[in-house]
């Protein structure tokens, strides 16, 4: 996988958004023409990021720069960077795209609706989607996955690239910064948003209230990028006008081209680059740590003698694993360290649609392993697929009443028990999901607790000898009963009530659960389950934790069946009932 790398005393980082051509003016000097080159976007996943703008604002790749996509008037490169927010708030703000019918634009955004298209859609506080200013041009607002804010106009003048939108705290003096030192021409748009032209790309500067902009770089819109005839001569002219290098002109290593490249800060922490023509970008292998080990590992013990599973895990690295095989893949063994990456970041887009960036675990950069290359999770049957239903369980199905939409839900008890807050059951408390995927295992003389951080649910299993597991008082999670097969946690779950089913599963399923530490940061967990009144034979599901120590501790899932969100859904489906009502009564 290629990507950018940023040291922390050089920003060598760029991503591009090409720029038409500018003319650097300066009060005193003949500085070279200058021509907006790039803005660099930093993010989890590259090739989603492409896909992604393909997909929404009609980008192009870029033949021979898979980083890269053609965006009209504009390039937009990508690098993958750990970033701590979004570009709102900081001294680039937005970049914004015009559209030749923006009404309908939002309306396909919308019509993709909660499917994990990685959209997020921003209302006005009246709810809508589109608002008119009048003699300027009508504007909307969404997110990309990755925490760039975009802005949507409708300017019959320029389509495509638009503009790129400044927070400052002083936003004349910062137009006149870039006038002065990048070129361009102070300009006022249909006579109403003044900012500096370059061609046919607009800089605006909005006034910045709360303190100061944040630093662009460390963000998704990590810096904006100028090209320039003579880098060398521009770079002295500009060092004339007192303008604070963080780089000098050099050709970065692994460029793609002999092209030099410069850093400069302009105001408000907006980091620029400085490039000459025929700059490509710069490209670097990712060099992924390997997580097998040559000696053989020795299970760390407790002080009373016990395998030490303790700690705190997450299943990160197992996110966007699925629980079948593809037919598409049925004779490879493992994914490559590329597609491992862009499956778990697929998987975190198809959540995408009620969270911010922040909740989700893998968004952020901060999740320290590498994603996992396997390629399923069920790993008996050998070809990765689950066994049949019995027939019994077939015709069960069958006649069986339709299910409730949530839309249509009259209580709360028509909607799962995990969307009621409930439990997500023995099986699906362990699956890997965008967020709280922390585990937390402690161990005493006799007893294992194992919590998971989603839904907040807690385990306490003895592993006292015990004859049986009976049939006694049936619960949400079963009753659950370990032993130590050598090096091996194995949790018997039996007498579940029923409604925790998972993949149809029955009361009657037996669920058995094995734990083994393969190493001084991996658990690998495996799951193996028998229910003869719905699948034909028992099947076995396989993922390793990871373990985690810069969580120093779950975070509280604050969730429970009052929750705004069960509110809502079923105010949601009175709503629906209500205006069904009217369109019947006005039919009659």
């Amino acid at each position: 996988m290629k990507c950018r790398t940023t040291d922390k005393n050089f920003f060598i980082n760029p991503f591009k958004i090409g720029v038409k051509s500018l003319v650097l003016l300066t009060m005193s000097f003949a500085v070279n023409a200058a021509t907006p080159n790039h803005i660099t976007i930093a993010l989890s996943s590259i090739s989603e990021a492409v896909g992604w703008y393909e997909e929404y604002l009609d980008c192009q790749v870029i033949t021979g720069r898979e980083d890269t996509v053609n965006c009209g008037n504009t390039e937009i490169e990508f690098f993958l960077g750990r970033t701590v927010g979004g570009s709102a708030g900081t001294g680039v703000d937005r970049i914004g795209f015009s559209v030749p019918d923006l009404d309908a634009k939002m309306a396909d955004l919308e019509s993709v609706g909660v499917s994990g298209a990685g959209v997020r859609l921003v209302r006005f506080d009246d709810g809508s989607l589109v608002r008119d200013i009048p003699g300027l041009y009508k504007t909307a607002f969404i997110t990309d996955p990755w925490g760039t804010k975009i802005e949507l106009v409708q300017d019959k003048n320029l389509l495509g690239f638009h503009h790129i939108q400044l927070n400052s705290v002083d936003p004349d003096a910062a137009l006149d910064w870039y006038n002065r030192v990048l070129g361009g021409e102070r300009a006022s748009l249909n006579g109403i948003l003044d900012g500096v032209l370059f061609d046919d790309i607009w800089l605006f500067a909005s006034k910045y209230t709360d303190g100061r902009p944040g630093m662009t770089q460390g963000r998704t819109i990590d810096h904006i990028g100028f090209e320039v005839a003579d880098l060398d001569e521009a770079a002295l002219q500009m060092s004339r006008l007192a303008v604070e290098f963080r780089q000098d002109p050099m050709v970065p290593d692994n460029a793609r081209s002999n092209a030099k490249q410069a850093f400069v800060l302009g105001p408000d922490g907006v980091m620029i680059a400085i490039v000459e023509p025929g700059w490509e970008g710069v490209e670097e292998e990712i060099v992924m740590a390997s997580t097998e080990s040559a000696e053989l590992y020795v299970v760390p013990r407790t002080p009373w003698g016990e395998p030490d599973l303790q700690g705190i895990w997450t299943a990160d690295a197992a996110h966007g694993i699925p629980l079948q095989r593809g037919v598409d893949i049925a004779g490879t063994d493992e994914l490559t360290p590329e597609e491992a990456a862009a499956r778990r970041e697929r998987g975190t887009l198809n959540s995408i649609w009620g969270y911010d960036r922040e909740w989700r675990d893998t968004t952020l950069g901060y999740v320290t392993s590498a994603p996992s290359r396997q390629i399923a999770m069920v790993i008996d049957p050998p070809n990765g697929q689950l066994p049949e239903t019995t027939a019994a369980y077939k015709e069960l199905v069958a006649k069986a009443p339709p299910r409730i939409p949530p839309q249509r839900a009259r209580t709360p008890v028509d909607l799962g028990t995990y969307v009621r807050c409930i439990t997500r059951g023995p099986i699906g408390m362990m699956m890997p999901s965008i967020y709280n995927n922390g585990l937390q295992i402690l161990q005493s003389p006799g007893n294992i607790a194992i919590q998971k951080e989603m839904i907040h649910e807690t385990r306490v299993i003895s592993t006292e000898p015990r004859e049986g597991l009976g049939d006694g008082l049936k619960t949400w999670l079963g009753d659950s009963h370990g032993r130590w097969e050598d090096d091996t946690l194995v949790v018997e779950v039996r007498n579940l009530n029923g409604r925790t089913s998972y993949l149809g599963s029955s009361e009657n399923m037996k669920l058995t659960q094995r734990f083994t530490r393969t190493g001084p940061d991996t658990l690998e967990y495996s799951f193996t389950v028998e229910d003869p009144s719905v699948w034909t034979e028992p099947w076995t599901g396989m993922f390793t934790f990871i373990k985690d120590e810069n969580q120093i501790e779950l975070v509280e899932y604050a969730c429970h069946e009052g929750n705004y969100g069960m509110t809502n859904t079923l105010s949601a489906a009175r709503t629906i009932d209500a205006r069904e009502a009217e369109e019947v009564e006005y039919q009659e």
